[in-house]
């Protein structure tokens, strides 16, 4: 057993009343000066689901990627059901009885579902014999697995849930044992993720063994056996999920204390801040991708739009924030302003909206740059950063990032450091930062805590709720359910660039959402 030291949670052994599918023993791996996994020693029951979370650059994805074969530990074994199996790539895990389904689906979109599953497993030059082989397999595996999909629907054509059954099924396909799932919800409806739970729910118990990289606990606890806990790039415990609580296993991911619950007082909203009328956009192919979009926000309120990743989320923010074009109306404090030539991100900026957008890192900063740079883009022209007429005044910028830097904690506070050598949590802290001290009369935001750590999640969602306090508006996008239903003070639903209907986060539920969100209408 192993003391963690913080929590006084000693580490424990997969169950002793199941065998071992994997067991991996002194697993380490460094990338340059950045040691990625040290010493990590790990057991997984065969026919269990064995869940893995970290915050982000604990070495969760390193120590996967070692065992499905796309890196080499610099040191350290592999077992599989009891025997050492060298993976030197992925098709010697293949062939060790591995899957696994990534968090980007590797699928070619114009293939069916058929020629995606044999695709590199065709089995020889007789191609029509293969086909007709895989299509009888295929049917035995949906009825076995409850992963029913048409083998002859072209993938393009298939919801995001039936195409990460085609993932499930090409794994399955190839005789898998073990399947490693990399963040699986991540762009599912609320019926989608449970649709899947039941999957591996099956799956597990006809013996196959899953482990789920997640960084959402509710899910840790709802589906899993077992639970790892990884931070800094070593194993901080593995406890059995009924002997835990979503509160412990976030402070061994951070190492303290965390506020998973977001406290905020009742929404006290007051004049109108933001109107949309009939706003349409398209995109540069002549799609319509908002159809005709009315909202309103006023003073201290948020509003949080929730829907599946692609239902025209994006487009809103980016027409709001003078990125895409539109027509109908849009009014800030009453008065209109432009959706078309003359709308900019600087025409927005100077009308008192800030922008947080759902990329940090194509839209958010210039990596290669620095932190004081990235923090003076979009308002360098403000007086305080001026030096004279024409010059900006460095020394201000970078007295001014060391200043938000500690207000924002971000990590290292060293304005010269390149936005590409911080953490993404530390990204996301840097451009939260630029905009919201801005003291904007609206703040759009979105993806607030996308791919953050634990403990930054809740250092944001602070503020965005302090943003709120002081009489401002915020219009929130985000496909995490439990972030739009905590965060909020009226969620409005969307599904293929419409609102489907507005609701009161304290009388909705997640069925009720997740119904708008597929676009099932009262």
């Amino acid at each position: 057993m192993t003391d963690t030291g913080h929590t006084g949670r000693q580490e424990t052994a997969a169950p002793t009343d199941l065998p071992l599918a994997i067991e991996l023993r002194g697993i380490s791996k460094s990338f340059g000066s950045v040691q990625a996994n040290k010493d990590i020693s790990i057991k997984v029951a065969k026919g269990s689901i064995h869940g893995i979370i970290g915050e982000n650059g604990a070495g969760k994805s390193t120590l996967m990627s070692i065992l499905y074969g796309f890196y080499k530990a610099d040191a350290g074994e592999i077992y599989i059901a009891g025997r050492l199996t060298p993976i030197p790539d992925s098709q010697s895990a293949i062939r060790a009885g591995i899957g696994m389904v990534f968090q980007h689906f590797k699928l070619v979109q114009n293939f069916t579902v058929l020629e995606n599953v044999i695709l590199g497993a065709e089995g020889g030059a007789m191609l029509r014999k293969a086909m007709a082989k895989a299509r009888e397999t295929l049917a035995a595996l949906a009825r076995d697995y409850e992963l029913d999909v048409d083998p002859d629907a072209v993938v393009e054509d298939l919801s995001v849930g039936h195409q990460q059954r085609v993932e499930i099924l090409k794994a399955l396909y190839r005789q898998a044992d073990i399947l490693i799932l990399d963040e699986p919800t991540g762009v599912l409806t609320p019926a989608e993720a449970d649709q899947l739970f039941r999957i591996l729910n099956g799956l597990r118990d006809q013996g196959k063994t899953v482990i789920l990289i997640t960084h959402k606990l509710r899910e840790i606890m709802e589906i899993t056996d077992t639970v790892s806990v990884m931070r800094r790039g070593q194993m901080t415990a593995t406890v059995k999920t009924r002997d835990t609580s979503p509160e412990e296993l976030a402070e061994l991911m951070v190492g303290r204390k965390v506020l998973l619950a977001v406290e905020k007082q009742a929404a006290a909203p007051g004049a109108m801040v933001l109107e949309v009328e009939n706003l349409r956009v398209r995109d540069e192919a002549g799609v319509e991708r908002l159809k005709g979009i009315s909202l309103t926000i006023r003073a201290g309120e948020i509003l949080g739009i929730a829907g599946v990743a692609g239902n025209g989320q994006s487009e809103l923010l980016e027409a709001l924030a003078g990125i895409a074009r539109g027509t109908g109306t849009v009014r800030l404090n009453g008065v209109e302003i432009a959706l078309t030539a003359s709308a900019d991100g600087q025409s927005r900026r100077a009308r008192g909206i800030a922008h947080v957008p759902e990329d940090r890192q194509h839209l958010g900063l210039i990596m290669d740059f620095t932190a004081w740079e990235n923090v003076a883009f979009g308002y360098h022209h403000a007086p305080e950063y001026q030096h004279g007429l024409i010059l900006m005044n460095n020394d201000a910028i970078r007295a001014d990032t060391v200043s938000k830097m500690e207000r924002y904690d971000v990590r290292p506070p060293i304005p010269t450091l390149a936005a590409k050598s911080f953490s993404g949590g530390n990204q996301q802290k840097i451009v939260v930062a630029r905009e919201m001290d801005r003291n904007p009369d609206l703040l759009l935001v979105g993806q607030p805590t996308r791919g953050v750590d634990i403990g930054a999640i809740e250092f944001i969602h602070k503020q965005i709720v302090a943003l709120r306090d002081t009489g401002k508006a915020v219009l929130l996008v985000s496909v995490e359910l439990d972030e739009i239903m905590s965060l909020s003070d009226r969620i409005a639903v969307m599904f293929d660039g419409q609102i489907m209907g507005e609701r009161d986060p304290a009388t909705t539920n997640e069925r009720e959402l997740g119904l708008l969100m597929a676009g099932v209408a009262e």
